[in-house]
């Protein structure tokens, strides 16, 4: 008797429009946003990113998505220091400016990240967590869900699958399966998470989930943090 394909097994097949997609529901729903906030909302600090304001994080986006565009990646591109140059570089601009950039970039980088045989594809997931940081700072609700909940959770399920983290079955108030992260080799047990999936997200990018109500078991928080 043959092995039976889970639904889990099913999300290790790259979909490349889904880190495009990923993006454009979230322009859609952070442009306007953006452009309905004070010019001094842009000077909050951001929680998750020590020492960078909305704006800092904004740039920072809005540029690592105009060098997929332009394909520009030298070396040490998205280092820390790499990152306090493009922030730099657009010290000049308005807000405006950088709200545009931003804007043009989730909507042209699609097809470029999808083109990249799924080593951009982490680079998408990183932008649509900065907007929920950006939310976060803003006080807005829905940080970190929203619309691009699924295909966050998708990806961000693939891309732990593909480094080889640690195993963790999620079991999700926003899905109706199981969600499998990290390495199935069998190695060790799997750690498991019972929640929602902005918590599931916050723990993955090393974002505070003080207040939240969840169960995570067999692993520890720490271990979770892609970006550690």
């Amino acid at each position: 008797m043959g092995s039976m394909t889970t639904p889990a097994d099913v999300h290790d097949v790259r979909d490349p429009e889904q880190p495009g997609r990923l993006l454009a529901i979230e322009r859609d729903g952070l442009i306007p946003l953006l452009r309905a906030r004070a010019e001094e909302d842009f000077a909050l600090p951001v929680g998750a990113c020590p020492g960078w304001s909305v704006r800092s994080v904004l740039a920072h986006c809005s540029a690592a998505l105009t060098r997929v565009v332009e394909n520009r990646f030298e070396d040490g591109v998205f280092s820390p220091e790499s990152n306090d140059r493009d922030i730099a570089e657009r010290d000049g601009w308005s807000n405006a400016r950088v709200v545009d950039e931003l804007e043009r970039g989730m909507t042209e980088a699609g097809p470029v990240i999808a083109g990249a045989g799924g080593k951009l594809d982490g680079l998408a997931l990183g932008e649509w967590v900065h907007a929920g940081d950006v939310r976060d700072a803003f006080g807005e609700p829905g940080a970190y869900g929203g619309a691009g909940l699924p295909d966050a959770l998708a990806l961000l399920a693939r891309i732990t699958r593909e480094r080889g983290h640690v195993p963790l079955h999620a079991d999700l108030d926003d899905l109706d399966e199981p969600l499998r992260l990290g390495e199935s080799g069998g190695e060790r047990p799997p750690g498991r998470f019972i929640g929602d999936g902005p918590t599931l997200v916050r723990l993955y990018t090393g974002r505070p989930v003080d207040g939240a109500e969840f169960e995570l078991v067999g692993v520890e928080a720490k271990d979770l943090n892609i970006f550690g």
